[in-house]
């Protein structure tokens, strides 16, 4: 996990930007969410609670147990902007994390665009500041979120 480490500069623009999007994660969410919708469609039918299929993402993203998905996944990224500098503290909760997307028949090219939608809201929410040194920052803690998650995928032919 070292090769993803993060300079100071980086941690500093990363921390900054997040200040702006945690004081309403919620609304940051929405936009993020709504996005990944816009992006890839068919992932909509991946959110089902109590058997419940949602027809349009406006359904989705109004529904109570979506918002809680959406609080919760904002909170996995208020802990690794706390923690990036020392990553490896989260390593056994973000595997378990990806074992339970995996469960729920989430595949791992999915977090390509899971990441766009990042990327895509933290601009929408600081526009010309959003510059290429922080989406460059970014992407690279996303980067090695999504790798410390991947390693809970049971990936065939994969050896523990």
């Amino acid at each position: 996990m070292e090769s993803g480490a993060l300079s100071s500069a980086q941690q500093q623009l990363i921390r900054a930007s997040w200040q702006k999007v945690s004081a309403n994660p919620l609304e940051h969410g929405m936009v993020l969410f709504s996005r990944l919708f816009d992006l890839n469609p068919d992932l909509l039918p991946l959110f089902q609670y109590n058997c419940k299929k949602f027809s349009t993402p406006q359904e989705c993203l109004s529904s109570p147990e979506f918002l809680e998905h959406i609080r919760k996944v904002m909170s996995v990224i208020d802990a690794a902007v706390t923690h990036m500098e020392n990553l490896h503290c989260l390593a056994e909760y973000l595997a378990n994390l990806g074992k339970k997307h995996q469960a729920v028949g989430v595949k791992l090219e999915y977090f390509s665009t899971v990441g766009e939608s990042l990327l895509f809201m933290l601009e929408q929410c600081h526009g010309p500041a959003f510059n290429m040194n922080v989406r460059e920052a970014w992407t690279k803690l996303y980067s090695t979120v999504v790798e410390t998650m991947a390693c809970g995928w049971d990936v065939p032919g994969k050896v523990e």
